[in-house]
């Protein structure tokens, strides 16, 4: 679920340099624990803070799996940009501008730190790729441009502009751009340029208009290749594999933030980054969590929720649980999560609206006397996912962007009964030509949450 935001399809989404949910509330809740719970989460859980100490024997068992992660290749990088040339034309757009982020990634492969000084790589609809950076990072692109295995399409013929301290980056794009034979272009902008570029961008050129590069950007990394795919399934298959060992090793006593250790130990393991929060009792019924230092005590739900990164692909999977025997209630609303997340899946199919995904989701959850509207199921179904973790498009309620093969999303529905407990059921799905395929098996119960009983 990561970082909640209501979905609309133009929203922009947090930019992935900024710390994750989980290490923020970790250290909100660490400031503000008492001395005895603090020391108690300060105490090591695994070896990656002393290498000495064993791992748990299932998240020891369990295989380093980042090998089997094949990287997207030159050749269809270069593919990407003929998709959004198409677009550009289509949208009567004469260039898409992206200063840094994943989408600089997803079309470069070149990853760039945001700062105060502006950095672009631009694509004209006609003609070759150009970068503007200031002078002295020069060596740093070209480095970058000519590095083995190649990552940068078309690096033979992109033109790199340079500007110094005391000039104008802007002007310079303006100039570049009158290279490229646009004066009077329409000029798409990546939704996440913040404010101090994408300002300066505007008025480059009194001849120049900026508009947003959505259309392009969700025409091209909105339906993944068979590539991404296969990325997003091992991300999944790992943190499927992580949360397991993880839920093994738990044991009543525990606090949520030795069971967030327990996730990290199992993620090193698997040879990638990621991350789980852990939430326990009445603090599952807040979505995100709270920043009050928890312990996962017998018969309570706890519910655990993120991913982890594969070559730069997301995965989003929330697990429910009880350590122990659940009450009747507790079961009765899990089944009716569970199924609200088949029945959105069911629901999916080319072509169809995104809301009718929450639609019926939201319309079981209704039915079963948790309504109405948004009161216990208090999100949207889900999001997109791919190198962010949320991305276009969204599901939820007024959205009508249809739904195309190749699209990734994440299915969370979730009943939150303030002061008592929350359960959620997320897994990430893609669209097919005949419907809805999730990447994950979803949870069978919350005695059993990985169906290995």
């Amino acid at each position: 679920m990561h970082s909640y935001e209501p979905g609309l399809l133009l929203k922009p989404q947090l930019q992935s340099a900024m710390p994750s949910r989980r290490h923020f509330l970790q250290a909100a809740a660490a400031a503000a624990a008492t001395p005895s719970l603090l020391l108690e989460a300060q105490r090591p859980t695994r070896p990656a803070s002393d290498p000495a100490m064993p791992l748990p024997p299932a998240i020891a068992a369990l295989p380093r799996r980042i090998g089997e992660a094949v990287p997207i290749t030159l050749a269809e990088r270069e593919q990407r940009l003929e998709r959004a040339r198409k677009l550009l034309t289509q949208n009567k757009l004469g260039a898409l501008v992206i200063t840094t982020g994943t989408s600089l990634r997803y079309f470069t492969g070149l990853t760039w730190g945001q700062s105060e000084r502006f950095f672009a790589w631009v694509l004209p609809a006609v003609g070759a790729p150009f970068v503007v950076c200031p002078v002295f990072e020069e060596g740093r692109v070209r480095e970058r441009m000519e590095a083995k295995p190649a990552t940068l399409p078309s690096a033979s013929t992109t033109k790199v502009y340079t500007w110094n301290e005391d000039e104008d980056p802007y002007k310079l794009l303006a100039k570049a751009l009158k290279d490229a034979g646009l004066t009077t272009a329409r000029i798409g902008v990546e939704e996440k340029t913040q404010f101090l570029f994408s300002d300066g961008i505007a008025h480059a050129s009194p001849t120049l208009t900026t508009v947003s590069a959505v259309p392009v950007l969700l025409g091209t990394r909105g339906s993944k290749t068979a590539a991404e795919l296969a990325l997003m399934q091992l991300a999944n298959n790992i943190t499927l594999s992580v949360y397991e060992a993880a839920y093994k090793s738990a044991q009543p006593g525990m606090t949520t933030r030795q069971f967030s250790a327990l996730v990290d130990a199992a993620y090193t393991r698997s040879g990638v980054t990621g991350d789980a929060s852990c939430q326990v009792g009445v603090y599952s019924a807040l979505p995100h969590g709270s920043l009050q230092p928890q312990v996962i005590r017998e018969n309570e739900i706890v519910l655990i929720d993120d991913g982890c990164d594969v070559e730069g692909y997301k995965s989003d999977i929330s697990r429910t649980f009880v350590l122990g025997k659940p009450t009747d209630k507790q079961k009765k609303v899990f089944d009716i999560v569970h199924q609200a997340q088949a029945a959105a899946l069911a629901a999916a199919r080319p072509g169809l609206p995104c809301h009718v995904i929450d639609d019926a989701a939201r319309k079981v959850v209704t039915d079963a006397g948790f309504g109405p509207d948004y009161r216990y199921f208090s999100h949207r179904l889900g999001h997109g996912i791919g190198m962010d973790g949320h991305e276009w498009p969204y599901l939820v309620r007024g959205n009508n962007t249809p739904l195309a093969t190749g699209m990734c999303f994440s299915d969370e529905p979730g009943i939150y009964i303030v002061g008592e407990f929350g359960v959620r059921l997320e897994d990430d799905w893609y669209v097919t030509e005949s419907g809805g395929k999730m990447f994950t098996p979803t949870s069978p119960s919350l005695e059993d949450p990985f169906g290995k009983a």
